[in-house]
C-alpha cells in the first residue's frame, strides 16, 4: 500500500490580498514549502513582505485563495491550533510592558496550556529557551529595560517556546550587531523547523536560506535558489537599481548602483 504523500508544511494557492474597500496589494501569490525548509522573502519597501506574513500566521485572511498549514485551510483551524504550529517574531516591538523577561518568554507556552497555570514542563522550556538565545542571566530584568537587540532575542525566545513547527520572522535581524545577526540566523537553520524570514540583507538572505522569494509590486519575481533568485536582472527590477554580483567568493557579494534616467 503506497504512503501517503506528505503535505507541504507551507502552502499558499492563488492568494490576494489587500485592506478592505482597497485594491489589492498581494497578488496570486502562490508558493510551498516542504518541513524544515528555509525561505528568504527580499523586496523594496512596499512591496508586500509584511502583509505576506501576516498571512502566514493567521493575522489577517486572504481575500482570495488558501493559505495552508500541514495541508489544512488555516482558517478552519482554532486560533489556538494554529498557534500550536506556526510563532511570529514581528519588528514591532512593545517597550511598556510590566513583565520580566522570564514572563514574555512563558507567554509562548499559552497555546499549549491546560490548566490555569504553568506545568513544570512548561518552565523546562522557557528556560530551555533563556539559555538558547543567551537571556537566562537578564530573566528576571523588566522587559521595558532591555535594548533593542536583547528585545529581539526575548521575542525569538518567545517563540521557541510555543514550540511550533513553522517560524515566521519579519526583519530577525534588525537591531542585532554582527555577531548576533550571524548567531541568530546559525541557530535559525539548526531548528529543523521549516522557517520564513523577511530579510533587507540580501548577502545575509543567500547565506541563510535554500529558497529567497523575490516580491515587487505584491506580485512573486522570483523564487528560486539563492544563486538563481538573486540575479542581477532581478535585482535590478526589484530595487529600481544596477546590480552587481560577485560569486568568486565563499559567499556571494552585491553591490549597487542607481539608475540613469
Amino acid at each position: 500500500m503506497t504512503p501517503a504523500p506528505i503535505p507541504p508544511a507551507v502552502e499558499l494557492s492563488g492568494v490576494f490580498w489587500g485592506p478592505r474597500r482597497h485594491l489589492d496589494i498581494l497578488h496570486d501569490i502562490g508558493f510551498s514549502l516542504a518541513e524544515g525548509e528555509v525561505m528568504a522573502i527580499c523586496g523594496a519597501n512596499g512591496a508586500g513582505k509584511s502583509s505576506l506574513l501576516r498571512l502566514l500566521y493567521r493575522h489577517q485572511a486572504p481575500r482570495k485563495g488558501t493559505v495552508r498549514l500541514m495541508g489544512r485551510d488555516i482558517w478552519l483551524m482554532g486560533a489556538p491550533e494554529a498557534a500550536r504550529i506556526v510563532a511570529a517574531v514581528l519588528q514591532e516591538q512593545p517597550t511598556d510592558f510590566a513583565l520580566t523577561v522570564r514572563e514574555i518568554v512563558a507567554l509562548g507556552r499559552l497555546p499549549h496550556r491546560k490548566g490555569f497555570g504553568p506545568s513544570p514542563h512548561d518552565n523546562a522550556i522557557v528556560q530551555a529557551s533563556l539559555y538558547r538565545m543567551d537571556l537566562a542571566h537578564l530573566a528576571d530584568r523588566a522587559f521595558g529595560t532591555l535594548s533593542g537587540g536583547e528585545r529581539q532575542r526575548v521575542m525569538v525566545a518567545r517563540a521557541l517556546a510555543q514550540e511550533p513547527r513553522v517560524l515566521i520572522l519579519d526583519e530577525p535581524t534588525n537591531h542585532l550587531d554582527i555577531r548576533h545577526q550571524l548567531e541568530l540566523l546559525a541557530l535559525l537553520r539548526g531548528l529543523g523547523l521549516t522557517v520564513i524570514s523577511t530579510l533587507h540583507d540580501l548577502t545575509l538572505a543567500a547565506e541563510f536560506a535554500d529558497r529567497v522569494l523575490v516580491l515587487s509590486e505584491g506580485r512573486i519575481l522570483a523564487d528560486a535558489r539563492p544563486d538563481q533568485a538573486l540575479s542581477e536582472a532581478t535585482i535590478a527590477s526589484a530595487f529600481n537599481v544596477t546590480a552587481r554580483v560577485d560569486r568568486t567568493g565563499l559567499a556571494p557579494r552585491f553591490s549597487f548602483q542607481l539608475q540613469d534616467h
